[in-house]
C-alpha cells in the first residue's frame, strides 16, 4: 500500500471507480425511480458511470424513468464527478513535476501559470470558483428566459436552468426533455448560454486561467494554451461551417429553419458535439456525410485538464504540426516560436494511437455482442463512449447488456485513461547514460 501511495497519479482510477459504486448504490433505491421501484443494477451501474465520467449517455428515458430525486442524485453525481476530473488533473500536474527534473518541473510550472508546489489549495479553490461562476451565470440566464418566455413556473424554470447548466459546463449529456434540447434549437437565450459553457467547461484550466490573465497579450500564450484556444476555436468554427453546408436541406434537422436559426442551431450543436453530448439537433435522421464530422470532433475532444474527453486538442494539433514540419523537412516542431520537445510528440502520438486502437478494438466487440446495427452506429456509440460526450443515434438502449457493460467499461477508460496515461508516460521519463547506434529504416 504504501509503495502504491507513492504514485498519487494511480489514486485517480480508484477514486473514480469507488465513485461509481457509491453512485450505483444510491441509484438502486426505489425512491430513485418514478414507479418506485428497484431498477435493475445494470440500469444503475450504466447511469452511475455515466454520470461520474460526465458523458451522458443513457439506457433508459431520464426524464420519464428517474424520480426528481434520482435526477437530483445524477446531477450531484455529474457535479462531482467534473471537479474531480479538475481536482485530478491538478494532482496530477503537480504531482509529476515534482517527479521531473529542474529543468522540466520549471516548464510544468509555465503552463499552469502561477499555481507552484505550494500553491494547492489556492489552485483547487480557484477551480471551484470558475465552475460555480460559469454554471449560476448560464443558470441565471436560461432561468429568465424559461420564466419569461416559456411560462414556467419560478422554481421550475430554476431547476431545469440548473440542472442542464451543470450538465453543459461538465460536459455531459442528461436533459430532462427525451429530445434534448431540441425545443430550443432556434433560441439564442437558451441554447447559446449552454453552448459557451460547454466550451469553456472544455478549454481546461490551466488554458483558462492563462487565457483569462494575458487575454491583452496571447502571444505570450504557452504553447499548449494556444493550441488548445486557437484549436477549439477553429475545430468549431469549421465543424459548424461544414455541418451547416451538410445539413441545410435536410427536412428532417434544420432544412425548414430560416437561416439565421440555421447558423444558430449548427453552431451550437457543434459547440456540445465536441464535448457535451446534449442534441439541439436530432441525432438520428442526420445525413450519412454529418456522421464522419461528429466522430472526428467527439475523438478529439477538448482540452488537456478539462471536463472534455477525447485525445485532447492540444495532441491532434501537436501531431498536425508535427506532419508539418515532417513535410516541410524541417529539424524542429516549432509552435510560435517555441521548439516542441520531442517527448512530447511521442507522447501525442502515443495518446493519439492507442486511443484509436481502443476504439477500433471496442468497435469490434460490440459488432460481435450486437446484432442488426449499422457498422456506422457502433462506431458512434463506442467514440461517444470513449470521448464522454454523451451523443448517440439511438441504438445504446436497444444493445443488449453485454453492449452495456463494454460501453460503460469505455466511459470508465475514457475518463480515467488518457490522464493516468499522460501522467504515467511523463512520470516514466528517464535519462539514458548511453545510446544505441543510429538507424533510419524505410518507411511509407
Amino acid at each position: 500500500m504504501r509503495r502504491f501511495l507513492r504514485h498519487p497519479v494511480r489514486l485517480v482510477p480508484v477514486g473514480f471507480l469507488v465513485a461509481i459504486l457509491i453512485g450505483t448504490g444510491l441509484l438502486m433505491w426505489p425512491q430513485m425511480t418514478t414507479l418506485h421501484q428497484r431498477p435493475p443494477f445494470l440500469t444503475a451501474m450504466f447511469t452511475a458511470t455515466s454520470a461520474i465520467s460526465v458523458t451522458g449517455l443513457t439506457v433508459v428515458d431520464t426524464p420519464n424513468y428517474w424520480s426528481t430525486t434520482g435526477l437530483v442524485v445524477i446531477t450531484v453525481l455529474t457535479q462531482l464527478g467534473g471537479l474531480g476530473i479538475l481536482t485530478g488533473a491538478a494532482l496530477v500536474i503537480l504531482t509529476v513535476s515534482r517527479r521531473l527534473g529542474l529543468h522540466n518541473r520549471m516548464l510544468v510550472q509555465a503552463e499552469t501559470l502561477e499555481y507552484g508546489l505550494g500553491n494547492l489549495r489556492r489552485l483547487l479553490l480557484h477551480i471551484a470558483a470558475t465552475v460555480l461562476a460559469c454554471e449560476a451565470a448560464m443558470t441565471v440566464v436560461v432561468a429568465g428566459r424559461l420564466w419569461l418566455g416559456y411560462d414556467y413556473p419560478p422554481g421550475h424554470a430554476l431547476w431545469s436552468a440548473g440542472f442542464h447548466a451543470v450538465q453543459a459546463f461538465n460536459n455531459s449529456g442528461f436533459s430532462l426533455y427525451s429530445d434534448g434540447l431540441l425545443a430550443f434549437s432556434r433560441d439564442p437565450w437558451v441554447s447559446l448560454p449552454l453552448a459557451f459553457g460547454s466550451i469553456v467547461g472544455g478549454l481546461g484550466f490551466p488554458a483558462l486561467f492563462e487565457a483569462v490573465r494575458q487575454w491583452r497579450r496571447p502571444d505570450r500564450w504557452a504553447v499548449a494554451t494556444k493550441l488548445t484556444i486557437w484549436g477549439s476555436a477553429t475545430l468549431v468554427v469549421v465543424g459548424a461551417v461544414l455541418f451547416l453546408l451538410i445539413e441545410w436541406a435536410n427536412p428532417w434537422t434544420i432544412g425548414q429553419y430560416a437561416a439565421p436559426d440555421k447558423v444558430l442551431a449548427a453552431f451550437t450543436q457543434i459547440a456540445l458535439s465536441r464535448t457535451g453530448g446534449i442534441e439541439v439537433v436530432p441525432t438520428n435522421v442526420l445525413r450519412e456525410e454529418s456522421y464522419p464530422l461528429l466522430i472526428g470532433l467527439m475523438f478529439v475532444g477538448g482540452g488537456s485538464a478539462s471536463t472534455a474527453g477525447g485525445i485532447k486538442v492540444s495532441t491532434f494539433f501537436l501531431l498536425a504540426f508535427v506532419m508539418w514540419a515532417e513535410i516541410r523537412g524541417e529539424p524542429d516542431v516549432t509552435v510560435g516560436h517555441r521548439r516542441v520537445a520531442t517527448a512530447s510528440q511521442r507522447q501525442a502520438l502515443t495518446v493519439a494511437l492507442l486511443s484509436v486502437a481502443i476504439i477500433a478494438g471496442g468497435t469490434t466487440l460490440l459488432i460481435a455482442v450486437t446484432n442488426h446495427v449499422p457498422l456506422y452506429a457502433v462506431l458512434f456509440e463506442v467514440t461517444s463512449a470513449f470521448s464522454t460526450t454523451g451523443l448517440s443515434v439511438g441504438v445504446t438502449s436497444a444493445l443488449s447488456d453485454g453492449g452495456h457493460l463494454l460501453l460503460a467499461a469505455l466511459m470508465y477508460i475514457g475518463r480515467v485513461g488518457p490522464l493516468t496515461l499522460g501522467s504515467a508516460i511523463a512520470l516514466n521519463t528517464r535519462r539514458r547514460l548511453y545510446r544505441y547506434p543510429e538507424e533510419q529504416p524505410i518507411v511509407g
